[in-house]
């Protein structure tokens, strides 16, 4: 294994410190949580071993931070379709679901996610399949 030959800024250390106690996703607080060990002057394949990262994983993240700053330790956009379901449409069936079905004019005094799609495709405009309501409730409650 080659040694890596990365030099730091004087104020990696703190950043990457304030930067862990910020973060609210787990992957990128394990990330600078394994970077930081790194800068404090760790081996790669120990903080590897230790934090149960690939060693090839822990060596891009280091570079990453190296390179960006700990801006590199945050997810980049994913390619694909954008969601269907946004926030605001989460909200808005969350909404629905808090209301009578009866006044919406259900037959039934409970909602299922078929009906829960149907009414949220008149009021939101949004088509959303049944498992697609179902997974944004099961996500929420």
């Amino acid at each position: 294994m080659r040694t890596l030959t990365l030099h730091f800024p004087d104020d990696a250390l703190p950043t990457l410190n304030t930067f862990v106690k910020q973060t609210k996703e787990a992957r990128v607080f394990r990330r600078a949580q394994a970077v930081r060990d790194v800068v404090t002057g760790q081996r790669l394949q120990t903080v590897s071993d230790t934090l149960h990262f690939t060693y090839s994983a822990l060596r891009k993240w280091v570079y990453r931070f190296a390179n960006q700053g700990v801006q590199g330790l945050v997810d980049r956009p994913r390619p694909g379709r954008p969601p269907k379901v946004t926030c605001e449409l989460e909200q808005h069936l969350n909404r629905l679901v808090d209301q009578d079905p009866l006044e919406h004019g259900s037959l039934h005094s409970q909602w299922s996610c078929r009906e829960l799609a149907t009414v949220f495709a008149r009021e939101a405009g949004v088509q959303l399949g049944r498992e697609s309501v179902r997974c944004v409730l099961k996500k929420t409650r």
